[in-house]
């Protein structure tokens, strides 16, 4: 994606939070019965090939030999490389979505606004972390990231729980920069080539949650 990045979707009024819907990463048109189960069948033959060859050698050739289906197939389904490492990542995502979505407090809805914000980071470290490989793979074009529509789903949850808990200044800005903290590149390379604790990194986001106005 080389285009301007759209804006992010504004939030709800507090009454509609558990309206939202989940967002993917790449395929948010529906499929018909067959189409589904194809691509099913391919997404079932990259799983299995990332396990045990990891991402970086995951090559569309080698999921259509695996899947036992032509090159083109897969490439007509995912359209390139980064299209079917985001389809992977989808199921993932719409996990984590749904926890923060609808899912208990105090990440989910029935707890204080303050306390949902200071539960998402540490969700969110702890989804990156799991998935770093996949999701530092899918990195090919640095806006991309921001304009898939999860991204924006994330963001437009964090500006309606900063505006719910009363937190002052650009409630969207200070959305992007909450994120920042907790993208999946930051936290690997702190994590593991600066060696800190995870639990370090979840402390300075409580720590930062707070200094903006949201006591936990």
């Amino acid at each position: 994606m080389t285009g301007s990045v759209p804006p992010s979707p504004p939030p709800g009024p507090p009454d509609d939070r558990q309206e939202l819907p989940l967002l993917t990463h790449g395929e948010p048109q529906p499929l018909r019965a067959d189409a589904a189960r194809n691509r099913t069948r391919l997404l079932e033959a990259a799983s299995r090939l990332l396990t045990e060859c990891g991402a970086a050698n995951l090559t569309m050739e080698a999921v259509a030999t695996a899947a036992g289906v032509g090159k083109g197939t897969v490439f007509r389904r995912f359209g390139d490389r980064t299209g079917l490492l985001l389809a992977l990542l989808d199921h993932r995502e719409q996990q984590f979505q749904a926890a923060f979505v609808s899912g208990p407090p105090p990440l989910g809805p029935g707890a204080p606004a303050a306390q949902r914000l200071h539960a998402f980071g540490p969700a969110l470290i702890r989804h990156e972390r799991a998935h770093h490989e996949l999701i530092l793979a899918t990195r090919t074009d640095p806006l991309r990231v921001y304009g898939v529509p999860a991204h924006g789903l994330r963001v437009g949850h964090l500006v309606m729980l900063l505006r719910e808990a009363g937190v002052q200044g650009d409630a969207e800005l200070l959305a992007h920069t909450l994120l920042g903290l907790l993208d999946a590149a930051l936290v690997h390379h702190l994590c593991v080539e600066r060696g800190m604790a995870p639990t370090r990194l979840e402390a300075a986001w409580h720590d930062l949650v707070t200094r903006l106005g949201a006591e936990p």
